[in-house]
């Protein structure tokens, strides 16, 4: 996972902020139990995510469909040397208004020529990132796991065809959360997939089974019953992504601010840009891949039949 988008997105509370999701029962074969130990097959794909987190050298530009009750929203981001550039192009699966495309556009040449603005950006995606990974980094700690069977992997999933390891994880009693951030953890329980043979984290898929207070409940609390779901796959240029992240999480912040976050997000192609990309640059793959794309859109639309005159 990228540390520039790793679990990216979300934005729950305290740390929260990706890993929350909607939770899938998968139905799987016990499977005689693996010489390695779980815990160390844990501990061994978490140290491949963070090595891979901490290269930002390869870059992507992707697109991304989010889908939350009020409806959805389609974005392009290109990743760049200073930031993530982002540009809307569809809301409710409808395209851009000539007016809401030119205020997208508007928007990222304001981010281009204000070089303070775009250091605030690259500094928050920093902090997010940083907050993702240290519940990464707790998994091996934070959880008791045991073998519960494989799966395939499929499109989206892992590398299509190779054996995924399906592992249960309860907390681990001894665990004591070093901040916030990880204290989600203590009230968690749920399953990991990991693709033995790269050594990689294909799905966490989670359950928060008690209410979670943050601050002694001042600050708030997340309610149980929230689910999580991330998951990754392998992509044409060998590396690894994020495909989809779904949430749905309720509860509240400073006793009376009620909080509710639910959404599906799905991450698709993915292809691979220059390593060394600024901003400005990744600006203009964005304004040409959105001309590609309305132009392929007007070329698919049926012409409309002419009426014969009587």
């Amino acid at each position: 996972m990228h540390c520039v988008k790793q679990m990216r997105v979300g934005a729950c509370l305290l740390g929260v902020w990706a890993i929350m999701a909607t939770s899938t029962t998968l139905a799987a074969e016990v499977s005689p139990t693996p010489e390695m130990p779980p815990g160390e097959l844990v501990r061994s794909a978490v140290a491949n995510e963070v090595a891979a987190a901490n290269n930002t050298t390869v870059k992507h530009m992707f697109r991304a469909r989010r889908q939350t009750p009020k409806g959805s929203q389609t974005k392009l981001y290109v990743e760049t040397n200073d930031a993530i550039a982002a540009m809307l192009i569809a809301v409710n699966d409808q395209p851009l208004t000539p007016q809401q495309q030119q205020g997208e556009t508007d928007h990222l040449a304001w981010l281009t020529g204000n070089p303070e603005q775009l250091r605030k950006k690259q500094a928050r995606e920093k902090e997010d990132a940083e907050r993702t990974l240290r519940m990464v980094k707790a998994l091996p700690d934070a959880f008791r796991y045991e073998y519960a069977g494989d799966q395939n992997g499929e499109t989206g999933l892992g590398k299509v065809g190779v054996q995924l390891v399906r592992l249960k994880f309860t907390p681990n009693p001894s665990y004591s959360p070093p901040s916030r951030v990880e204290q989600v953890l203590a009230g968690m329980q749920g399953y990991l997939l990991i693709d033995k043979e790269a050594g990689r984290l294909a799905r966490i898929d989670g359950t928060l089974f008690k209410d979670i207070s943050f601050g002694w409940g001042i600050i708030g609390h997340l309610d149980k019953g929230g689910h999580f779901r991330v998951q990754q796959a392998a992509i044409d240029d060998g590396t690894w992504d994020i495909s989809e992240m779904s949430l749905s999480i309720t509860g509240k912040i400073l006793l009376f601010k009620s909080l509710s976050m639910v959404s599906d997000e799905v991450f698709s192609d993915f292809r691979r840009v220059p390593d060394n990309l600024p901003f400005a640059q990744g600006v203009e793959l964005l304004k040409t891949e959105q001309e590609k794309r309305a132009q392929n859109e007007h070329a698919a639309q049926p012409s409309e039949t002419k009426k014969t005159p009587q």
